[in-house]
This record gives C-alpha cells, sequence and structure tokens, in this order.
C-alpha cells in the first residue's frame, strides 16, 4: 500500500487527530535556553486512512497544528479483512521499536499500548492485538506501526502479484 495524497479523500473535515505526545525540548544558546515545544500526532478517518506527523514551534497549539498538517501529508492505506482485522500477523519495525501486529477474532477489540493503539483506531481496526517489541519511544512506536500496517498485503494482491486465483492461495 503505496502512500497517498489527501486528495484521496474527499471532505479534509472528516479526519480525526489525536495528539499522543508533546515534549518540551531545550536549546542552549550563548544567551540562555530556548524552549520550543515538538508534538507528535495521529490523524485518520476511522475507515482505512491514518497517518503520523511531528511540529515543532515555540508554543503548543502551533506545534500541534504543524504535527497535524505533517500527519495529513503522509497518510497511509489499511487493508481490512472481513472482521474489521488485519489480514494476517506482521511485526512493523522503525529504528529500535519493533510492534507485533496479530490479527483478532469478531469481538476481541483493540488490545494495544498508548502509541500503538492511538494509531489503530484511528485507522478503523476494530478487532486487533499488538504487542510493543524493544523500544518504548513513543514516536518510533507509532511509526513502527504505521510501516506494519503499510506493509500489509491483501490475498487479493498477493495472488496478483503470483499470477493465481485467490482461491488457490
Amino acid at each position: 500500500m503505496a502512500r497517498e495524497k489527501l486528495s484521496n479523500i474527499e471532505n479534509q473535515s472528516e479526519l480525526e487527530d489525536r495528539v499522543v505526545a508533546i515534549k518540551r525540548v531545550t536549546k542552549v544558546v550563548k544567551g540562555g535556553r530556548n524552549m520550543r515545544f515538538s508534538a507528535l500526532v495521529v490523524v485518520g478517518d476511522k475507515n482505512g486512512h491514518v497517518g503520523a506527523g511531528t511540529g515543532k514551534a515555540t508554543e503548543v497549539p502551533e506545534a500541534i497544528r504543524k504535527a497535524k498538517q505533517d500527519a495529513e501529508k503522509h497518510m497511509i492505506t489499511v487493508p481490512f479483512d472481513e472482521n474489521n482485522s488485519i489480514p494476517h500477523d506482521y511485526i512493523g519495525k522503525f529504528g529500535s521499536a519493533s510492534v507485533l501486529l496479530k490479527r483478532s477474532k469478531e469481538g476481541t477489540g483493540i488490545i494495544a499500548g498508548g502509541p500503538a493503539r492511538s494509531v489503530c483506531e484511528l485507522a478503523g481496526l476494530k478487532n486487533i492485538r499488538t504487542k510493543s517489541l524493544g523500544s518504548n519511544n513513543k514516536q518510533n512506536v507509532v511509526l513502527a506501526t504505521l510501516q506494519g500496517l503499510e506493509s500489509l498485503k491483501t490475498p487479493e494482491s498477493v495472488s496478483a502479484l503470483r499470477g493465481k486465483k485467490p482461491e488457490e492461495l
């Protein structure tokens, strides 16, 4: 699933956003310390489109606005199976963070930690189990989850690549 432009989503107002982390960052200069705020935001339409972005500014609302714009630029499409889960298990990796994504049957709900949960909820997944492995850095966990969801393949796409019918797999 390739990254797509936001133009494929007709109405931007239907996107929900969730602030995952806000950090105060300091740069020490000759005259003292410069304080800024860094924000990590996840946006999604709960219908298979989700993205994450970061922003930095001197004020918190401005950092959140920048992060939201960045997230809208980096939207991905997530494939679903018949019970609103993922088509197959996968381990998403980014930096030293790994996130195990496991498909689940109907009624399981979203079993995930904080950063991975916000990505799964805004993507529209209803039944999924995740486990964060390695680093617990929020930004890396979010990006590892997104990388895992982006790498998922549907049975139809795999059968098309192999030149077979989906029933043959």
